[in-house]
């Protein structure tokens, strides 16, 4: 049982994955309802400071490396150009949207993707991480209910 409970966890830690992938592997093995969720959002926030402090570090650190220095480069002006246009357009909900962002479960967004954006976009580390941590909550919450059937019974 402990194995199946370290799988979850180790799956909602994975970029990309997250607790988008963990809960519905949570259901599949037939783990508790309650227990899957606090697992997988632990998962998904622990790598979140992480990324925030070290993230741009290692992009610019990379940035004029013979072999990533390109890639990291354009990760980079990416990332800047997209947040600087979206805080342009969230204004003084920058955080807000940030906390929608990784809320809706779709592909390419959640906690790592809207951390990474938040730290290439300097933005405050306790708002960023309130903003994620609700963000996975949100998530976590949908990704509950649709992998245990709950929509099931309204539609």
């Amino acid at each position: 049982m402990l194995v199946k409970y370290i799988i979850v966890f180790l799956v909602s830690m994975v970029p990309l994955i997250e607790l988008r992938g963990a809960i519905p592997i949570a259901v599949g093995l037939g783990l508790p309802k309650l227990i899957s969720f606090i697992i997988s959002i632990i998962g998904n926030m622990l790598p979140v400071p992480i990324i925030y402090l070290f993230s741009r570090r290692v992009l610019e650190w990379g940035k004029d490396k013979k072999y990533i220095g390109k890639f990291f480069t354009w990760c980079l002006l990416k990332g800047e150009k997209g947040g600087r246009k979206l805080q342009a357009k969230a204004g003084k909900g920058l955080y807000w949207a940030l906390f929608l962002f990784v809320g809706i479960p779709l592909p390419g967004t959640g906690a790592w993707t809207g951390t990474l954006a938040a730290s290439i976009l300097d933005l405050d580390f306790k708002k960023t991480v309130l903003a994620v941590t609700a963000g996975v909550l949100l998530a976590g919450l949908i990704m509950m209910a649709v992998s245990f059937g709950l929509f099931e019974v309204i539609f």
